[in-house]
């Protein structure tokens, strides 16, 4: 019977798959024009993280405006961005790490680290953009944030679940490469007389 469970040698790959998981809800963050939106009917307003668009009930068009113009704009997206960028290279480092025969664990910790270093960025990020920019930027109607910042919250959140994963990871060493033999627990008839 194979049994495979988390520090296994077999599974490896499971980590570096969670971080291209949250590589793809980065992106939908990042691209996502859904930060803020309208709640109901008339959609009058809507925000990405790089421009926040209103346009009057009767009016069809979108009147945008950069939000790379305000100081926490700018800050917000660089955090994020900054933050996406070192996540990207994780992965890599990740593929890399798992690829190889000989598991070097101190990379692996130092992946961890990087993980928690990419949290830190997007939290920032998270944090500053609906503070300051529902100071600076009047709102329509009533709003609310939606799916692409649920997208980078959900992005956070797995990054993490795999920096703890991959700074525990050393401290299964021997169970991910296999060094330790199974144990066989056998009881003597004396001792179970009911197996007879």
């Amino acid at each position: 019977m194979v049994v495979c469970g988390l520090a296994c040698w077999r599974c490896r790959w499971l980590l570096p798959l969670l971080l291209g998981l949250a590589i793809i809800m980065g992106i939908i963050a990042l691209a996502g024009r859904g930060w803020l939106e309208s709640e109901s009917e008339p959609y009058v307003q809507q925000a990405s993280l790089w421009e926040s668009c209103t346009r009057g009930e009767e009016d069809l068009n979108w009147n945008c405006e950069s939000l790379m113009d305000y100081g926490w704009g700018r800050a917000a997206a660089a955090t994020y961005l900054v933050g996406f960028v070192i996540l990207v290279i994780c992965f890599a480092l990740a593929v890399i790490a798992f690829s190889i025969e000989i598991l070097r664990f101190n990379f692996v910790r130092g992946i961890g680290g990087l993980l928690f270093v990419v949290a830190a960025f997007q939290i920032i990020g998270l944090v500053i953009y609906p503070v300051k920019f529902t100071e600076d930027i009047p709102l329509m109607g009533d709003n609310m944030f939606s799916w692409a910042y649920g997208f980078g919250w959900a992005s956070t959140v797995v990054v993490i679940g795999c920096a703890f994963f991959f700074c525990c990871l050393p401290n299964w060493e021997d169970e991910v490469l296999g060094n330790i033999k199974p144990t066989y627990y056998y009881s003597s008839p004396e001792r179970a007389p009911y197996l007879n």
